[in-house]
């Protein structure tokens, strides 16, 4: 940077902004305003000076060759005639280069132009209802010629509080004195003019600057017609963007811009949080696709329409004029949004500051008209995306699915009904957050010809999403074993998978060993608990330090001996046992009280071990006990050849309990029929609860007509 000094009169909005953008760049600057309260508007930089005292031509002169300056530039108001002229003489007789800083002009649309203050006046005292006057409180006195000016106007001047004393003094008090900082924005215009009920607002054409296409808006929304002051002739000079590209070529300045990533949400303007529209309304610059713009920007912004990453971060540095730039994202910026590409690619660049400021995604507000809790919910996007999404479909019993356009709704509908998912529930959201917001509900066979709008939410519920186990593989070698038994991967991976164990289920490894089944358990159950039971304290510690390698916090250790150990647990829904030490039954008869439905996978290496659980079975109405022995060969190299090594085979046997209560005293035909009374049971009641033959021998029976009891006897047993 080229050391040289600036000298600014500033007293508008863009000369504040051009003295922070020089001051941040490290450029020696003075800044001369007319009021202290207009330097306690400056940015507070050690390489800037400020003073506030009113200057002539002479004065202006004198401070120049004190100060000798490379430039002076005037930002002063347009308004502020006078002091321009002062300041063009002062730097001709000083020869010093003069630069004009100017508002860029507005049209004025659907308004009221008057030329002077005069004629405004005179238009007003015509007119009937509230007034509201944006002029400043220089000019306040001129309206206190209207007839019941008290009553009618509303002052809305800087807070300063000489300001609120000589408003007060002219008349303007309370409700009718207005003391705040501007711009303001259309939202903040609106609600004013909504407020005191404002017929007409008197303002003049200020300029982005000043706010003045936000009042246009604001009083168009509002049904208020706008009583234009015309602006002095138009001035020759550079507006902002052009200065601060001059400058930055002339003095070679650094660049060094704000970038702030805003999620806006769903996409209607009401959805905007309170903190991403603040960094979009403060924004020199915005950015993004058409949609985003429309649902954020302000009247007269500076935008550009875009939303490929790299075209818009090679636009921010083309322009480096503007160095608070917004750039506004769909849904959420942490959800499938281009803020994860626009950040990678300005990680490493020390020129560019970034920031994120989270939406609602679409998704969530979705979920919110549906009523559905998104927590447990799978989140898909299908925006340019491959997604196996019948997997996540199978997987989960709640999903949300971004989608592209009409015909891939058609495709993933069709293709649910094709894998057989064709009753599954499917919610389609579109235009969500719009007022043509519409909801579609049915069956993914029953919406299959939907013709509805492109860009939509998905939401399927199916209901034996997840049922299916994963099963892990996990290699022998991986766990810490020590001198303790472990149950080997291949016998491991058909246990785990005969138990049969959903991601929510309580699960019990009694005599666990090194908790190699325990651990295989927990990546299954990954809702659930793991109880791995172990009396042996060299295997307790294996069994922990086996968790802690396979990152599984769902494994619980418990120690002691098994039925004692189980007392204090909670009801398991799969148990496996790989030792018992000769207390199989006492085991089972506590396990099966805790849930009578319980699903039980046994590891025996004896005949004997295998034969006393078939015989307990047999003897609890256990019907669907299976036997499967696996054995095992590993190679193993001899010399120049392989040969197979034999494990010892292994008995999996597995079944799922069922408790069925009767008397001591009676057999089981008795039972059934003292237990229940036949007269009262329709054939559609018969249901699961009755377990096993005697439902379907009760049905059968049932079918027969009205029998006598000797009949129904006879029936059951030529059933049987």
């Amino acid at each position: 940077m080229k050391d040289k000094k600036i000298l600014l009169y500033a007293g508008t909005t863009e000369g504040r902004k051009l003295a922070s953008y020089l001051g941040r760049r490290g450029v020696r600057l003075h800044v001369c305003v007319a009021t202290a309260y207009g330097e306690s508007l400056l940015p507070e930089e050690k390489n800037i000076t400020v003073t506030h005292d009113r200057m002539d031509s002479g004065q202006m002169g004198e401070f120049m060759r004190l100060f000798e300056p490379d430039y002076v530039i005037d930002a002063t108001h347009p308004y502020a005639k006078e002091v321009t002229k002062n300041l063009k003489s002062a730097c001709e007789v000083m020869q010093v280069p003069y630069l004009r800083l100017v508002r860029g002009s507005e049209e004025t649309k659907e308004s009221i132009c008057v030329e002077n203050m005069d004629e405004a006046i005179k238009f007003l005292e015509k007119t009937e209802g509230n007034i509201l006057v944006t002029t400043g409180s220089k000019e306040l006195e001129a309206y206190t010629r209207l007839t019941d000016y008290e009553s009618r106007v509303y002052a809305r001047v800087l807070s300063i509080g000489q300001v609120a004393v000589n408003c007060e003094e002219l008349g303007f008090s309370g409700r009718h004195l207005i003391c705040m900082q501007g711009p303001f924005s259309t939202e903040m215009n609106r609600a004013m003019l909504k407020e005191y009920d404002i017929a007409y607002m008197v303002t003049k054409e200020s300029g982005l600057a000043g706010g003045y296409p936000q009042k246009c808006q604001a009083a168009l929304e509002a049904g208020v017609k706008l009583v234009v002051i015309g602006r002095p002739e138009e001035e020759e000079g550079m507006n902002f963007e052009e200065m601060s590209k001059f400058l930055q070529k002339e003095l070679e300045l650094d660049n060094h811009w704000k970038v702030t990533l805003v999620g806006i949400g769903a996409g209607a303007r009401d959805q905007v949080t309170l903190e991403a529209k603040r960094c979009c309304q403060e924004a020199e610059l915005l950015i993004g696709a058409e949609r985003m713009i429309e649902a954020v920007a302000e009247v007269g912004q500076t935008i550009y329409e875009a939303y490929r990453p790299d075209e818009i971060i090679s636009y921010i540095k083309e322009n480096p004029e503007y160095e608070n730039v917004t750039i506004a994202l769909s849904g959420d910026t942490g959800f499938y949004s281009g803020a994860k590409k626009i950040l990678e690619l300005t990680e490493d660049d020390p020129q560019i500051e970034t920031k994120v400021v989270p939406g609602v995604s679409s998704i969530v507000y979705f979920a919110s008209k549906l009523g559905v809790p998104w927590e447990d919910a799978a989140l898909v996007s299908l925006h340019g995306r491959k997604e196996n999404l019948m997997a996540v479909i199978k997987e989960n019993k709640k999903i949300f699915a971004l989608v592209s356009n009409a015909e891939e709704i058609r495709q993933i509908l069709t293709k649910m009904t094709d894998y057989g998912m064709g009753d599954v529930i499917v919610k389609i959201g579109t235009e969500l957050s719009y007022k043509n917001e519409e909801i579609q509900t049915g069956t993914a066979r029953s919406l299959l010809h939907y013709k509805g709008e492109n860009l939509a939410v998905l939401y399927i519920e199916n209901e034996s999403g997840g049922e299916s186990p994963v099963i892990p593989a996990v290699a022998d070698d991986t766990f810490v074993r020590g001198d303790v038994p472990m149950t080997k991967e291949e016998v491991r991976s058909i246990s785990i998978a005969k138990l049969r164990i959903k991601k929510n289920a309580v699960v019990y490894d009694v005599g666990a060993g090194t908790g190699s089944i325990s651990v295989e358990a927990a990546m299954v159950a990954t809702k659930g608990d793991v109880y791995a039971i172990e009396q042996k304290v060299e295997a307790q510690e294996l069994i922990r330090e086996n968790a802690r390698r396979m990152h599984v916090d769902n494994l619980h250790v418990i120690e002691g001996m098994a039925p004692e150990a189980l007392e204090e647990l909670p009801a398991p829904d799969c148990v496996f046992i790989g030792g018992s030490k000769g207390r199989l039954s006492e085991i089972l008869d506590v396990i099966r009280e805790k849930n009578p439905f319980v699903r039980v996978v046994i590891n025996a290496i004896s005949l004997e071990t295998m034969m006393q659980v078939l015989k307990y079975t047999e003897e609890n109405g256990i019907e669907d006990a299976e036997v499967i022995q696996v054995a095992v060969s590993r190679a193993k190299k001899v010399g120049g050849y392989h040969m197979m090594n034999g494990q010892n085979p292994i008995y999996v046997i597995s079944f799922t309990s069922r408790l069925v209560e009767k008397p001591e005293s009676q057999d089981e035909e008795d039972f059934v029929l003292e237990e229940i009374n036949l007269d009262e049971i329709e054939p559609e009641d018969v249901t699961g609860d009755m377990t096993g033959d005697i439902a379907d021998d009760i049905t059968k029976v049932i079918a027969v007509g009205d029998l006598t009891p000797e009949e129904i006897r006879k029936e059951m047993e030529e059933t049987e």
